[in-house]
């Protein structure tokens, strides 16, 4: 047990750490609930007018909201269900000794240590339709005579985005699983093995529920993120075309630094804040469950 002195010590020491987060995360939020009480835009010439729940009220007859947010739905969904399934495989394959075992962990942590914004830019050249890499492979394969517009069709142009996303972020994911691989002790699998054990079975039966800490955290991480994504969407598509892959984060910007709504852009952060604190809870409480 702490003594008192002990105690104040660790809070003195915690205080700077704790100032920091205050100002740079905690003071905007606040700020935020506070600005979305009020109309403040150019038909008030940005003085804040109050509407009291005036925001949230339009909010719910918003079209344009409920689109982005079914938008960023599917897009956290997919990517993040495709990394784990990605990342879990990788980190299977670089928990394995094979000759050059370093350098490949090296290179496969490289997708993610690029920025967002410059690997967003490398994609869309990638799927530009006129002279991008993966039209002019499929051209040479003769599985298309013209230049498909991956950016320009919906439903192509979330799947362009989904595919840039998995690309660059597996490897977070991969990077987690494995340092949880290398904490499961090989004693377990060679007796699993002499009871009879196949590889599928040791893989369902011990590492999969040693694992599941890792891969909760994971996913937890990866779906704040995702939930967020801003800057790839931004340099990829701009959230078009026709709005079918504008994010909340990018309906948020265009509502505040564009049309200079800044009460309404407040209530939609507050929301989206909201949003994000239930899923963080439940994936919270799911790994309590799990540890225990």
């Amino acid at each position: 047990m702490l003594n008192k002195q002990e105690k104040l010590t660790g809070w003195l020491l915690l205080f700077p750490a704790l100032l920091i987060m205050g100002l740079v995360f905690i003071y905007p939020i606040a700020r935020a609930f506070y600005l979305s009480w009020f109309t403040e835009n150019l038909g008030t010439q940005l003085q804040p007018v109050f509407a009291g729940f005036g925001n949230y009220q339009r909010m719910l007859g918003d079209g344009r909201f409920w689109q982005s947010l079914f938008n960023t739905s599917v897009f956290t969904v997919i990517s993040v269900s495709l990394e784990l399934i990605l990342g879990l495989g990788i980190a299977l394959v670089l928990n394995k000794s094979f000759f050059g075992r370093g350098i490949v962990r090296t290179i496969s942590i490289i997708p993610w240590a690029l920025p967002t914004a410059v690997m967003g830019l490398a994609w869309a050249w990638i799927f530009n339709d006129q002279y991008g890499v993966v039209n002019d492979i499929l051209t040479r394969l003769g599985l298309i005579d013209t230049g498909i517009n991956w950016l320009g069709t919906p439903a192509l142009a979330m799947t362009a985005l989904i595919v840039a996303d998995v690309w660059k972020t597996t490897p977070f994911i991969s990077i987690i699983l494995l340092a949880g691989l290398q904490s499961i002790s090989e004693d377990l699998y060679e007796a699993h093995r002499m009871d009879g054990a196949s590889p599928w079975q040791s893989f369902y039966q011990i590492t999969l529920p040693l694992l599941m800490p890792q891969i909760l955290i994971a996913l937890l991480f990866r779906f704040a993120q995702s939930f967020g994504i801003f800057d790839l969407v931004q340099v990829m598509t701009g959230g078009g075309p026709a709005g079918s892959t504008e994010t909340v984060s990018i309906y948020i910007y265009s509502t505040v630094m564009r049309y200079l709504d800044f009460g309404y852009g407040a209530a939609l952060v507050v929301v989206t804040f909201l949003l994000l604190i239930l899923a963080v809870a439940f994936t919270s409480v799911m790994l309590k469950k799990v540890r225990a």
